[in-house]
């Protein structure tokens, strides 16, 4: 037998039903807040994610699942999602359609990264980014918005935290500053840092192995007064919305393109990799990819990460409601037939094998969890009636015409 590779995995039940809870959520609150959704390729060019991603990102460097196709073409498995939807704005002219430009997508991302508890190299992520408003107002409801999905969710005691990286012009004036500092420290860096170091000293920053350190050692960022009045805008929204946060300088974000706003959520569940979810602002990513000058803020999530901190939560009750059995050979069609009005008045039903017998649809009725049997024996069949039999012990057995079963079992469900 041929199993599935390292890293991948068959989401099964109650699994699966958990992630459907967490998209139905997602859905609701996106509703909410006016965002539509955004359906963008597995597969893309490669170059797509290089030049948005950054060329000395740990994604981009050592993760990304990049390979030469039949037609000679460089493409790339989706490692994230933001490229994909500036890719799409900019191809399809969405910043002409007159709409609000936001969008959230759901799906499949991959990443050749280690194994480890919450993180796998094919991942389901829910995002979200609001594409060509500059104001804070867009910072502090993307970041509402996020909790309240969270929230919605059934994740509770995270926390938020929020910074901001600058823009352009912070950027280039902090650059040269941590650039001196990590030639002072060159000695002290790992191998990856000390190559990143003239190519691209804010990744240092970023860096899993010198990150802690470097970023309570290296020189503190100043912010341009645009800047420091943009952060100050968002915090006081934040508070307005009543959504709590702290502001901690030393976060970064590991994308090349983030500007301005960065922030995380972050649980103590999770242990010391406690990051559930994060986003910020990259203001100059659209047009830095052929597209109009477009403002813009986004977040993602990974499902696991979500799923590790809903496992302990009550899951909602799947068992059918009603469990369909024929007690008689000749009463497979009858029964059917009553399974099949029974789901069509929003009942939900189920059988098992109308041929076996009595007591081996019993036996299936038991296990599945159903609330109610409904039997059609000989007489049953001739009466044109179902024996309703509650499968909660000491219930009694009672008798309905056909056409009234799935009236009837509606009336008792409420009871229950």
């Amino acid at each position: 037998m041929t199993n599935s590779l390292r890293g991948f995995r068959d989401i099964l039940p109650p699994d699966s039903e958990l992630f459907a809870r967490i998209e139905a959520a997602a859905r609701v609150v996106f509703g909410l807040y006016g965002y539509q959704e955004l359906r963008i390729p597995t597969l893309e060019q490669k170059e797509l994610f290089v030049k948005s991603t950054g060329d000395t990102t740990d994604i981009v460097e050592k993760e990304m699942y990049a390979f030469t196709d039949g037609g000679g073409r460089e493409v790339a498995l989706r490692p994230e999602g933001t490229p994909g939807v500036v890719r799409a704005y900019i191809q399809n002219n969405l910043a002409q359609t007159g709409r609000n430009g936001k969008y959230f997508y759901l799906g499949s991302m991959f990443r050749a990264e280690r194994p480890q508890a919450g993180r796998y190299r094919e991942f389901t992520q829910i995002g979200a980014e609001y594409i060509g408003n500059p104001a804070p107002a867009a910072d502090a409801e993307s970041i509402s918005m996020l909790v309240r999905f969270l929230e919605k969710a059934g994740v509770a005691e995270c926390s938020v935290v929020i910074n901001s990286l600058g823009c352009a012009e912070c950027r280039k004036a902090y650059r040269e500053i941590l650039l001196g500092f990590l030639r002072g420290k060159a000695e002290k860096l790992c191998e990856p840092c000390r190559g990143r170091i003239e190519r691209n000293p804010l990744r240092a920053l970023d860096c899993k192995t010198d990150g802690p350190w470097l970023t309570s050692e290296a020189p503190k960022r100043a912010l341009c007064p645009a800047c420091e009045t943009h952060f100050s805008g968002t915090q006081r929204l934040l508070s307005a919305a009543a959504v709590a946060y702290q502001v901690n300088t030393s976060l970064v974000r590991g994308l090349d393109y983030y500007t301005g706003t960065v922030f995380e959520v972050r649980s103590g569940a999770l242990g010391s990799q406690d990051a559930v979810c994060g986003g910020g602002r990259y203001d100059d990513l659209v047009k830095s990819m052929g597209g109009p000058a477009a403002p813009a803020i986004g977040w993602a999530v990974g499902l696991d990460r979500m799923a590790m901190l809903l496992k302990d939560k009550p899951a909602p009750d799947t068992a059918p409601r009603a469990f369909v059995i024929a007690a008689a050979k000749e009463a497979g069609d009858r029964a059917f037939a009553l399974l099949t009005a029974l789901r069509a008045d929003g009942i939900s039903a189920d059988f098992s094998n109308f041929e076996l017998s009595l007591k081996s649809q019993m036996r299936s009725a038991g296990k599945s969890g159903a609330a109610f049997a409904l039997l059609i024996g000989e007489d049953e069949l001739k009466a044109g009636t179902a024996a309703v039999k509650p499968m909660k012990e000491g219930g009694e057995q009672f008798t309905v015409p056909l056409a009234e079963a799935p009236v009837k079992i509606k009336e008792l469900l409420r009871g229950i």
